[in-house]
């Protein structure tokens, strides 16, 4: 019998399927136990991760037999492709099963960040009464979003902001200006810069690769529209962090919502530590109830029929 060894954690249901036709062992623990982990893969004709395993290295060569790589997410960084490519290794991410998660993400950090009256709640607890401060806070309506990046994700969430009343720019070098796919998502098309310059919330939607590494630097956040926020749920090597808190301390920007980063989890005393008007999740945009049976669904199907058992 096939063996796939899930390294992280996958819904339930659809392990349970793919236990009905493989040998699976599923610890969603082992990605944190190196020795373990390797011992699991030796047999392993598949493997099915999220983006914490690092599909490289010494791990991925001593995983003889494998097949196949599922990858239960979209982000490819944490797989060494070239190596997967020369082994015949098939990777699988579960593309655009979690669109709809990250959309709602990325809107929703956007109304809390431009409303700014949500960061209230010790004050108010407390006895206090900020009313006046809390009272300049911006309306979603009218803004402009500018989404770098107009894969899926971007196009969805470019519709949602404008059935919420946005104006939405794109920039995304892989599609040409007159492609209908920013007429078909009420979105125009801008260079990165002009839409730095536009936009009232920008929001990354790129992948982490050479080209994108260190995208949003001193020089490109600094060229940001005064009082704009960020919400970042691509990959946090894209954006200069330091860069950014320094910006949110002199009060240049309106905020951040930053879901991703350099290196996770965050190290104790990040530049990031106690920037104001800020938001942290880890690493958890794209991930619900509803986007995980979604994801593990897809994954463990292509799977299996990439082992024959589907």
């Amino acid at each position: 019998m096939k063996r796939i060894v899930i390294s992280e954690f996958m819904d339930e249901a659809a392990v349970a399927r793919l236990r009905a036709a493989f040998d699976v062992d599923y610890r969603p623990q082992l990605v944190d136990d190196g020795a373990a982990l390797a011992a699991a893969l030796g047999p392993a004709d598949g493997w099915i991760v999220r983006n914490r395993t690092q599909v490289r290295g010494a791990l991925l060569d001593g995983a003889r037999r494998l097949r196949v790589v599922g990858r239960l997410g979209v982000g490819l960084d944490n797989i060494d492709l070239a190596a997967c490519e020369a082994r015949g290794i098939r990777v699988i991410p579960a593309t655009g099963a979690n669109a709809e998660s990250v959309a709602e993400y990325v809107v929703a950090a956007a109304m809390l960040l431009l409303r700014g009256a949500f960061f209230a709640t010790a004050e108010v607890a407390g006895g206090r009464w900020p009313r006046q401060a809390l009272s300049e806070g911006r309306e979603l309506g009218g803004k402009i979003l500018g989404l770098v990046g107009f894969g899926a994700i971007g196009r969805l969430t470019a519709r949602k902001a404008h059935a919420l009343g946005m104006r939405v720019l794109g920039h995304d070098p892989q599609l040409a200006d007159g492609d209908p796919a920013w007429a078909a998502s009420h979105a125009e098309p801008r260079s990165l810069d002009a839409l730095l310059a536009e936009s009232d919330v920008v929001s990354l939607h790129v992948p982490l690769v050479a080209s994108t590494r260190g995208l949003l630097d001193a020089a490109r956040l600094g060229r940001m529209k005064r009082g704009a926020v960020l919400v970042n749920t691509a990959r946090g090597g894209v954006v200069d962090e330091a860069a950014l808190a320094a910006l949110l301390h002199a009060g240049r920007l309106g905020g951040a919502a930053l879901d991703v980063f350099e290196k996770e989890p965050l190290a104790a005393g990040s530049a990031l530590a106690g920037a104001p008007r800020l938001l942290l999740t880890p690493h958890i945009a794209g991930v619900t109830v509803e986007s995980n049976e979604r994801v593990s669904a897809l994954v463990a199907a292509r799977v299996a029929e990439a082992l024959g058992g589907g």
